[in-house]
């Protein structure tokens, strides 16, 4: 196939794509050119299914240092496991292109997304996932459409449409939709703190403005998706053939599971636990299993858990649908029973314990000074960058029971600890000093353990005295719909996220949305849905927040706490502080165990230590320092006899104690007009002398006695 250059300007962005020019032999490539960023996505295919029923789809977005015109840092010279940023951006990329495969679809394929060339103002998650979705939708794979991504920013209550990363970072509003044609496959929205008038604002959103907002990236999804569709039709390769896996379905056993087995299937799905709904059902395959052997049949294991499964989905949406009953039998805007318990943990700067229902996050806060900062390094920035708010969520097997060791965070971990992170800062101090960093343990899952982490977080936060501007809690929605009826399910569980339409999870103060992530399973959501689902989700919301707010009156003060004390000095006593070599300020933190920054702008100290005699006690050896008057050097009349003291004795001259008290050189060529080999018996340390000035350059004081002018 010929080359093809194709230039596309859409939505703000000048974009241009070039087809069967590398990477030939994948099932398809493209060239990607947004500013000076060049992307390459390639895409492949292993035409053997597996013979499991799921889509084995690989996403992997790489940054190259060379597209930076860097060097990797550290020991290894080359690039290795892959960043925060790279992991979220493959995740993104991989929730949004995965709809558009139909079921059925077992073959292995691998979508490789590689910044070859950086711009630091182009947005790479846009421009990956525009990369990505061309290649595919170019490829022999039978796909046939293709995503855009609109990224929407927020300056002055202006809404822009796709910004550059220069305008990003003074928006207020990170929202990023991804969909096709008129629907909307998936969002992730942020906001940001900002200050007007000396009053720092969060920035929530709206239910409404978020509507609004959101139509505005639909329109823009919209008009992007079918151009690049009429545009890459010229691209598009020939389809290979490719047989999807048949539903493995038996109408007369389904039948069969649902005239003898009704009642055992109804009374599993309503068990209260989750372990025992588990093995309810597990009990009723083996009961099917036997029956069916004791009747002569053999039974096809595989097909009766499948069969089984489709009408436990079908017993549990009815129920939904046509009964307004749910499993456990809560309403479908109901939140499940709240505990909380805060500094549980004796040791801990701050805790919380947190359980919903069947789900229970134990939240832990840290408090460091800067230096415990994590540093990280983005393709478009020059200069390393330092995050001082963490977010780390663990899920541990045992949380569902599974045995299985523990590994490192995989990308849903990663995913879940950012969504937490991006809903938790805003309500940060914007000029907060130090670090913090939450860690959440997922000690039971049954749905929703990353709004589980956000609530706790935001209790850990107040139990460590960090400052925050509001209260932060989460909530995840559900959706079932037969295309007919729609209903709507506050705080999901496990059961409705699996057998449900929509996971929707979304977090907020009092005032508004902070963040939301959206994936939906039906390929779009109506509009009123969506607006059913955001103001059912408010008032599940505010419910929370106002269990939250009653333990706090409950809080008792962390013993662990770290003390600190920011006391402002003299911009003159600061070397004094720090010593020769940084020797003094070393000294103070190992004799009294404590951190200390300075800031030089601020001419502020701030020290921070694990208890409160250690902290005074190391301020009252810096105000010794700082009590003492600063050496102020004179301004030495040149030819003019001073009266010195002889400090040390050298080989070639004398260290003489000026009247100012700084230390001046005699050279001992300049003691006597007649050469001196040596001064040791002429000259003793302690005696005073006469010299004379010859030159002053700052603090050099060039010297001579007055014998040497005779």
């Amino acid at each position: 196939m010929q080359e093809k250059n194709i230039i596309i300007s859409c939505n703000n962005l000048e974009e241009r794509y070039q087809f069967n020019k590398v990477a030939k032999q994948a099932s398809g490539a493209v060239m990607y050119h947004c500013g000076d960023a060049v992307l390459l996505a390639a895409v492949a295919i292993d035409p053997t299914p597996v013979e499991e029923d799921f889509l084995p789809l690989t996403v992997q977005y790489t940054e190259k240092a060379y597209a930076a015109a860097r060097i990797p840092g550290g020991f290894m010279k080359r690039e290795s496991k892959p960043g925060d940023f790279e992991t979220l951006t493959s995740r993104i990329i991989d929730r949004s292109l995965r709809p558009l495969f139909p079921k059925g679809f077992n073959y292995p394929v691998v979508i490789t997304v590689t910044v070859l060339s950086a711009d630091p103002s182009i947005d790479m998650q846009v421009a990956g996932m525009h990369a990505a979705s061309a290649a595919l939708y170019t490829s022999d794979i039978p796909i046939n459409q293709v995503v855009s991504a609109i990224r929407l920013g927020k300056i002055d209550d202006e809404v822009l449409v796709n910004p550059t990363l220069i305008e990003q970072e003074d928006s207020t509003l990170d929202l990023l939709v991804v969909g096709s044609g008129s629907d909307i496959l998936m969002i992730e929205m942020c906001v940001s703190a900002s200050e007007k008038e000396h009053i720092q604002v969060t920035n929530e959103l709206d239910e409404d403005e978020l509507l609004e907002i959101l139509d505005i990236a639909q329109d823009a999804i919209s008009l992007a998706s079918s151009t690049y569709e009429s545009e890459f039709n010229v691209a598009k390769k020939e389809e290979i053939e490719l047989s999807l896996a048949p539903e493995k379905e038996d109408a007369e056993l389904y039948k069969f599971i649902e005239k003898y087995y009704a009642d055992l299937v109804s009374k599993a799905v309503q068990s209260m636990a989750k372990s025992e709904r588990s093995q309810a059902l597990k009990d009723v395959r083996k009961t099917i299993i036997s029956d069916i052997e004791a009747s002569g049949e053999d039974a096809d294991v595989e097909l009766v858990s499948k069969m089984l499964d489709a009408y436990k989905r079908s017993v549990v949406r009815a129920l939904i649908l046509d009964d307004n009953i749910r499993a456990d039998g809560r309403a479908l805007d109901e939140v499940r029973p709240i505990d909380i318990e805060t500094n549980i943990l004796p040791s801990v700067h701050g805790s919380c314990l947190f359980t919903r229902g069947q789900t229970q996050a134990l939240v832990t806060a840290t408090l460091g000074d800067s230096k415990s900062s994590q540093s990280y390094e983005l393709i478009g920035s020059r200069n390393s960058l330092y995050e001082t708010f963490m977010v780390h969520y663990n899920f541990p097997g045992f949380s569902v029971g599974e045995a299985k060791p523990a590994r490192a965070p995989g990308r849903r971990e990663l995913g879940h600890g950012n969504l937490a992170k991006r809903a938790l800062e805003p309500t940060l101090d914007l000029y907060r000093e130090g670090t913090v960093r939450l860690v959440s343990e997922i000690l039971e899952s049954n749905g929703s353990s990353s709004m589980a982490t956000v609530c706790g977080g935001s209790l850990a936060l107040k139990a460590s005295e960090v400052e925050t501007t509001k209260l932060v809690a989460g909530i995840a929605m559900g959706l079932v719909t037969d295309g007919d009826n729609s209903c709507v399910l506050t705080d999901i569980m496990g059961l409705e996220d699996h057998d449900g339409d929509m996971d929707f999870k979304i977090t907020g103060t009092v005032d508004g949305i902070t963040a939301l992530q959206m994936d939906i399973k039906l390929g779009g959501i109506d509009a009123d849905v969506l607006k059913k689902a955001l103001y059912q989700a408010k008032n599940g919301r505010l419910h929370i927040l106002k269990i939250m707010e009653e333990a706090l009156l409950n809080l008792k003060p962390s013993l662990a706490l770290p003390s600190s004390i920011i006391f402002d000095i003299d911009s003159s006593h600061i070397p004094a502080i720090i010593g020769k070599g940084g020797g003094t300020i070393r000294e103070i933190i190992e004799k009294y165990s404590v951190s200390i920054d300075i800031d030089r702008d601020k001419n502020s100290v701030k020290i921070t230590g694990a208890s409160k005699d250690s902290v005074q006690d190391a301020k009252a050896y810096i105000d010794t320092i700082t009590s003492t008057p600063v050496k102020k050097q004179m301004k030495y009349e040149i030819n003019k006899k001073y009266s010195g003291k002889i400090k040390k004795v050298v080989d070639f001259g004398m260290f003489i104690e000026m009247p100012d008290g700084y230390d001046a050189l005699l050279h001992i060529s300049k003691v006597s007009k007649d050469r001196v080999e040596t001064l040791n018996g002429l000259y003793n340390v302690g005696d005073s002398i006469d010299i004379i000035v010859l030159e002053q350059k700052g603090k050099k004081v060039e010297l001579c006695t007055p014998a040497y002018l005779l």
